[in-house]
């Protein structure tokens, strides 16, 4: 895996920390979760290019 694929993988597994932990201290914001949703599409799509 390319190192910018890589980046962007640990990029969306941070985020997902960072929501999980904004969600358990605060409640629940649909914006970040549709945020980190978007955001792990384009690291699948990164990846599914790369593969091919």
């Amino acid at each position: 895996m390319p190192g910018s694929t890589k980046t962007m993988g640990a990029v969306t597994m941070g985020g997902l920390v960072a929501v999980t932990a904004y969600t358990v201290a605060l409640g629940s914001n649909g914006w970040l979760w549709f945020g980190w949703v978007v955001l792990g599409l384009i690291t699948v799509g990164m990846v599914a290019s790369r593969s091919t």
